[in-house]
């Protein structure tokens, strides 16, 4: 028998945030090594629990969750997502425009297979968290990375976004707040993207995961909200706001004029039904989740943990030299830059391992989110403020020296 390959359509696809990297540090952890791991945003790694919304809604509801549900998924939970997405603006959506899956991660998956033949093209943010280009890439396209400009607040640049349209291109990806920056987009970037859009007849995948830990005062827009006109699909779900990672609950909304969507919202259809249906047990929580505002709200105002760990690695970060950063707004991320000329810096991935093994912490390089340049890497600020405060100290002495020759 002959040696099996992999698949062509496999070549481009990558994933940093567990990847060869991560097995090294799985590794040094089997030897009794203790990692700090700052490569992923898994709540539930760094103590935080069950919220108790989560746990109530649960009790005595495990028989409901025993057979297949609509392929869609439960009608209760769909209406409780299609309000949730009108209190945010969404105009003239209805439970039948909601479609749930396991994780945001499938439903990307679903909105693009429909959509792409080979070789199209799809818009899709630098830095951005690669679930989304190896989606593309899996489905038959290319993505086409327009850039988030650092100087501007890591905001997407809209020149370059226009300057990329080719008559290949099928769609654009916003992720706001983003991840890997932590960002937030103002409206009237959101505003300058959906004037693209709206211009050049382009379909808009709005990933909004993290809209429920906004900090600051600030408030989350929702894209759709703002294009009522345009074909747009919303992503959300409750693995960050609620810590529900490993219940892999996310779902995608499908507004805009139904005339415009009614084709491909088939093909999503087709592959829904095919699928059966997402994990029941998760689908029985949506309702009383998103009821629960205090959980997510709770962790990121003033003595939140979310709050007091930013200001721990923000603190410690600004005391390391050559080391600059862009202020997050939102969710648990930091996307700093390293000086090249300083650090010498050539290569992100080997500057990622030479601080694990050298302070035993774990993160991924900045290539990891399809960043160019070999200058950037992503904190995951979950563990404790001490312990964090701790780390970034530990980083700043290990870059006190460092250089790649």
């Amino acid at each position: 028998m002959n040696r099996l390959k992999c698949a062509d359509r496999m070549q481009n696809v990558h994933s940093d945030i567990r990847g060869p990297l991560f097995v090294e540090a799985m590794e040094m952890q089997a030897r009794g090594i203790e990692v700090l791991r700052l490569n992923t945003g898994n709540p539930a790694t760094f103590g935080f629990g069950l919220p108790d919304s989560i746990a109530q809604a649960l009790v005595g509801q495990e028989e409901k969750g025993v057979g297949y549900c609509d392929f869609k998924g439960m009608p209760q939970a769909r209406e409780a997502i299609c309000a949730y997405e009108r209190k945010k603006g969404i105009q003239g959506i209805t439970p039948e425009d909601v479609f749930i899956g396991n994780g945001v991660s499938e439903v990307v998956s679903f909105a693009l297979m429909p959509l792409l033949n080979p070789g199209d093209e799809v818009l899709v943010p630098t830095p951005n968290y690669s679930l989304w280009s190896n989606s593309v890439y899996l489905a038959g396209g290319r993505p086409v990375f327009y850039v988030c400009d650092e100087k501007a607040h890591w905001c997407p640049d809209a020149g370059d976004i226009r300057a990329k349209i080719t008559d290949r291109t099928k769609a654009i990806v916003l992720i706001n707040p983003n991840n890997p920056t932590g960002v937030l987009y103002p409206a009237e970037i959101l505003s300058q993207v959906a004037e693209i859009a709206r211009e050049k007849d382009l379909l808009v995948f709005s990933d909004e995961i993290y809209d429920r830990l906004v900090m600051d005062g600030l408030e989350h827009t929702s894209f759709a909200s703002l294009a009522p006109d345009l074909p747009v699909v919303t992503m959300n779900g409750l693995s960050k706001s609620h810590c529900l990672c490993g219940y892999r609950c996310g779902w995608m909304v499908i507004s805009g004029p139904e005339h415009l969507t009614e084709e491909y919202r088939q093909g999503i259809v087709q592959l829904t039904s095919m699928r059966l249906c997402s994990n029941t047990l998760a689908q029985l929580v949506i309702p009383a989740a998103l009821e629960d505002m205090e959980t997510p709200s709770s962790m990121v105002r003033p003595g939140g943990r979310i709050y007091e760990q930013r200001q721990a690695t923000v603190d410690e970060l600004e005391k390391i030299d050559g080391l600059t950063f862009v202020k997050n707004d939102a969710a648990f991320y930091l996307f700093p830059k390293l000086d090249i000329q300083k650090f010498h810096i050539t290569d992100d991935r080997k500057f990622a391992r030479d601080l694990l093994h050298a302070t035993n912490i774990l993160l991924v390089p900045g290539s990891g989110f399809d960043w160019p340049e070999p200058d950037h890497f992503r904190i995951v600020m979950l563990p404790e403020a001490k312990e964090l405060h701790s780390a970034m100290g530990k980083m700043g002495a290990f870059l006190d020296g460092y250089r790649q020759d």
